[in-house]
């Protein structure tokens, strides 16, 4: 059920970064096994300034169920960070960061 949300420079090719977020949500092994229920989108911003420059950038959130342990929160963005390393970019801002949903009040349907 993970929605993973990448925020990053324009000047990134998003649909790789997808595809190793994807793959990093997916090695977790906190998910589905075939990965039917990770959904992973990218927006691309063209006007950024990090740390008073403008320098390439990527932050991942990953929104889930609340419930999870801090190891398995841990566990899941240490697998993402691993999978983005290996594009190997440079002079880039790499973030995750893991957020609970509140399972009370997250709704789901299909129309």
């Amino acid at each position: 059920m993970p929605h993973c949300i990448i925020e990053c420079s324009a000047t990134l090719d998003s649909d790789m970064l997808t595809s190793k977020v994807y793959q990093g949500t997916l090695d977790s092994m906190l998910f589905e096994p075939d990965g039917s229920d990770i959904k992973v989108r990218a927006i691309a911003y063209h006007s950024y300034i990090v740390g008073g420059f403008k320098t390439d950038f990527v932050h991942v959130t990953i929104k889930i169920l609340s419930g999870r342990s801090l190891v398995q929160k841990t566990a899941l963005s240490k697998s993402i960070q691993t999978k983005l390393s290996e594009l190997g970019l440079a002079s880039c801002s790499i973030t995750v960061e893991v957020v609970d949903i509140e399972r009370a009040s997250y709704l789901k349907w299909l129309v």
